[in-house]
């Protein structure tokens, strides 16, 4: 059961390694500027391996189970699925359910582990194998590694490591696991904190606060959907930032754009942010010094202001 890009390698492994009898992922959307409907990166591996595809709109009702059910699986592997098993499901293999979470457990259950992570300035992270219960993220621990998080890494490029990772250490666990010589551990009860999927509102960028904190922000949404700020009433998207601790030019307001070192900067609550890719709405992504060539301007304009 998965869905996103992060889900990729956990599959490919499994069909490897094992007989995959289904795929469970999410339904189509639509998605992009023109809204087409899109199908789950997860479920186009799955056909292509010739794999039987299931994309429940709710996994509660009575005919997903059943359709689960006829499947007779002995072991459901997860991996950023998009959806609560009920508990019929989670009781119907005979080895249960384990998931391929992208952080060191009890840190960041929930949906958005490697943004919180990097939001918070975490220097490391991880990926734990879990074997899955009613709650959120809480069921025991089987296997678990750690990573350091890289000073400039995205939370795509994060991701894309996880992934692997988690892949890599599933197949590794699972053998033990299935012949019972491995007893997962309960999650401690100190060092739980929380990950909730974020709206896309968390992207804006406040230039009230700390540049370290907004280069975070920049990292934490990049490459989707972006941390982004407005000017001349478009939305300008910020690629790629690093922060400097010096001084901002006598009577500037956070927010003000200014010329650093032939990049593009802006004043923030404490330092300078410089920005390094940039993307206007409906424009290519160019470097700062590209859009300062392009955009005159915006230099002495402040972003974000109404």
């Amino acid at each position: 059961m998965g869905t996103p890009a992060f889900a990729l390698p956990t599959l490919a492994r499994l069909c490897a390694e094992y007989p995959v009898v289904g795929v469970v992922t999410q339904p189509d959307r639509p998605a992009g500027r023109g809204r087409k409907i899109i199908a789950p990166p997860v479920k186009e591996m799955a056909l292509a391996e010739g794999l039987p595809v299931f994309q429940p709109r709710r996994l509660r009702n009575v005919e997903a189970v059943e359709r689960l059910r006829a499947w007779s699986p002995d072991l459901i592997v997860v991996a950023a699925f998009g959806q609560i098993l009920p508990p019929e499901v989670l009781r119907m293999p005979r080895y249960g359910a384990v998931n391929v979470h992208a952080s060191l457990l009890p840190r960041w259950r929930g949906a958005a582990p490697i943004q919180a992570a990097i939001l918070a300035g975490d220097e490391t992270t991880g990926v734990t194998i879990m074997q899955m219960d009613e709650g959120l993220d809480t069921g025991p621990i089987i296997a678990r590694q750690e990573t350091a998080i890289e000073p400039m890494e995205t939370a795509g490029e994060l991701e894309e490591r996880l992934a692997q990772m988690g892949a890599d250490l599933l197949i590794e666990c699972l053998p033990d696991y299935l012949a019972g010589a491995i007893t997962p551990q309960p999650q401690p009860e100190e060092g739980v904190t929380y990950a909730p999927r974020l709206p896309k509102e968390a992207a804006r960028l406040d230039w009230e606060e700390e540049a370290e904190k907004l280069a975070r922000q920049v990292r934490a949404f990049a490459p989707r959907p972006g941390a982004y700020t407005t000017w001349a009433g478009k939305r300008l998207k910020v690629l790629l930032a690093v922060p400097m601790q010096a001084a901002a030019p006598e009577g500037s307001v956070p927010g003000t754009l200014i010329v650093q070192g032939g990049e593009p900067a802006v004043v923030t609550g404490g330092g300078l942010l410089v920005l390094r890719q940039l993307q206007m709405a409906g424009k290519r992504p160019m470097s700062g010094r590209a859009f300062l060539r392009g955009y005159k301007r915006i230099v002495g304009a402040v972003l974000g202001a109404p």
